[in-house]
């Protein structure tokens, strides 16, 4: 009985240090530390497409030039003091405005870099009915820019975090800025007084 003690604690014991996973739902608010987190990317994501959905520049264009305009993604630029990845809210307002109809998107400059790497070797190694001719890219009539910028302010354990992200779609050709959006996201985070 001696010898089964010890080893019936060190199995409580390692049993307790396992690691549980739990699958969420991705719309689930799920804020551990109070730093930026999928939920303010959603929350940024969601706004702007509804904005920029809604605004009249879209149909104006449409309208004076006979097409939608296109778009090409170019830097938004993390002016935070955290890692934010732009990519995930912008990959959600690409997918929903072309999936709606509304803008083109045409690719950015890393995935155009790729298309054009596979243009080039269709031209030595592809058949000649099946090559993809070069020189035929769609040029975009906009560029989606913007910054995400941070302020925070501590006192003792509780820190208010505000995150301000602002995106412009400007013309290409006229430097014209034809919409401007932007989202405000601001928390209190109290830290607990003993931390384990």
């Amino acid at each position: 009985m001696k010898n089964i003690l010890p080893l019936l604690i060190t199995a409580l014991l390692l049993s307790g240090c396992a690691t549980k996973v739990d699958r969420l739902d991705p719309t689930d608010i799920t804020d551990l530390s109070g730093r930026w987190n999928d939920t303010d990317s959603r929350l940024v994501s969601e706004e702007m497409i509804q904005d920029l959905s809604t605004r009249p520049f879209i149909g104006i264009y449409a309208a004076k030039y006979g097409h939608k305009p296109t778009v090409i993604v170019g830097n938004i630029r993390n002016l935070s003091s955290e890692h934010i990845q732009t990519l995930t809210f912008i990959k959600d307002l690409e997918k929903d405005l072309t999936n709606n109809g509304r803008l083109i998107f045409v690719a950015n400059p890393y995935e155009r870099n790729q298309l054009r790497d596979e243009r080039i070797e269709q031209e030595i190694w592809a058949r000649p009915e099946t090559r993809k001719q070069v020189h035929a890219e769609t040029g975009a009539d906009f560029m989606l820019i913007g910054s995400i910028k941070t302020i925070f302010d501590q006192e003792n354990r509780t820190t208010v975090k505000f995150y301000q992200v602002d995106l412009e779609l400007i013309e290409l050709e006229t430097n014209e800025k034809a919409w401007i959006g932007s989202k405000k996201i601001k928390k209190q985070v109290k830290k607990p007084l003993i931390r384990w």
